[in-house]
């Protein structure tokens, strides 16, 4: 503590905002988001008759599970909640495929998850659907702000506050730095594995296309659907301190961040869909890390810690 410092202000938190976006990381952000959705918009006609291959699918397929896995095993799981811990090679790995996702660099993502949590459906969460009210209009425009309108804002969430574990994480640290690079072989490997494996020009372009921006495009939308539809509807049969919900539709597309009630009740649980029928794809994926020996001190659920947070009739 500095001889300047009381014992007060060595206590105080750190601000939860630390600046704004630039302009051109805010353009970017933009550019991130909007594009995707452009192609989403241009694929029926693109597809119709001709411009989609099985090929296309099948890559699409591989890379949105790759991605979409390193997003919710690797940035939601590990690195924001330490529901379990990794191995340097699978966390590097894991890092580098959630990277894959284009949703950001590993430590901002955290921070502003982490952020969310925090103040979950209260004054300070960067992404609540209940921040303007409980009017239809007020429902509306909160559902915009919650699924993508909050990455329109140029305010920064503290990293310093949020994610200081990954701040003095040298291996993330270097992920992050290196970000434009895996957002740039996101959109190009399926390309090139498409134009070599067809051995034609427009093989590549098509996938480049399809795997490449409308796949980033539906993740971006399946991950967005969790922070607003997963905040609005669903089943509650766990007690959490705000309206976060089970959807099941989106259950298998998020591969199981969609049982958004448990987590929110038990945000450290390593496996969210925790009743019966409930499939959690990314805990399986966890489960075989653990299996392999990649993955260790996994938090797995309880009956008893069950039992405690069960809504009772």
């Amino acid at each position: 503590m500095s001889l300047t410092q009381t014992p007060t202000e060595t206590r105080r938190p750190k601000p939860i905002i630390s600046g704004n976006k630039s302009l051109s990381e805010h353009i970017t952000v933009k550019a991130f988001v909007l594009a995707p959705l452009v192609a989403i918009a241009a694929a029926v006609p693109f597809a119709w008759g001709w411009g989609l291959s099985w090929l296309d699918i099948a890559l699409g397929a591989f890379f949105f599970v790759v991605s979409g896995l390193g997003v919710t095993a690797g940035y939601h799981r590990l690195f924001t909640h330490g529901s379990y811990k990794a191995k340097r090679g699978l966390r590097i790995a894991l890092a580098i495929a959630g990277s894959f996702a284009a949703q950001g660099p590993v430590t901002m993502w955290v921070a502003d998850h982490r952020r969310h949590h925090a103040f979950s459906d209260r004054a300070g969460d960067p992404h609540s659907p209940w921040m303007f009210g409980t009017s239809p209009a007020a429902l509306a425009k909160g559902f915009w702000h919650s699924h993508m309108g909050w990455l329109f804002d140029r305010e920064v969430t503290n990293a310093e506050r949020f994610a200081p574990d990954l701040l003095a994480d040298r291996d993330i640290r270097t992920v992050d730095k290196l970000f434009p690079l895996w957002v740039a072989l996101s959109f190009l490997l399926p390309g090139v594995l498409g134009g070599l494996i067809t051995w034609s020009l427009w093989g590549g372009v098509t996938a480049l296309f399809w795997a490449g921006f409308v796949r980033i495009g539906l993740l971006h939308h399946v991950t967005w659907s969790v922070n607003s539809i997963c905040h609005m509807i669903g089943e509650r049969p766990f007690s959490s301190r705000d309206k976060a919900a089970n959807f099941w539709p989106l259950a298998i597309f998020s591969f199981g961040e969609a049982w958004h009630n448990l987590h929110h009740a038990d945000p450290t649980c390593a496996r969210h869909g925790v009743l019966r029928g409930q499939i959690d794809i990314s805990a399986r994926l966890i489960w075989m890390f653990e299996k392999l020996g990649w993955a260790t001190k996994v938090r797995w659920p309880t009956p008893n810690r069950l039992d405690r947070l069960t809504v009772k009739a």
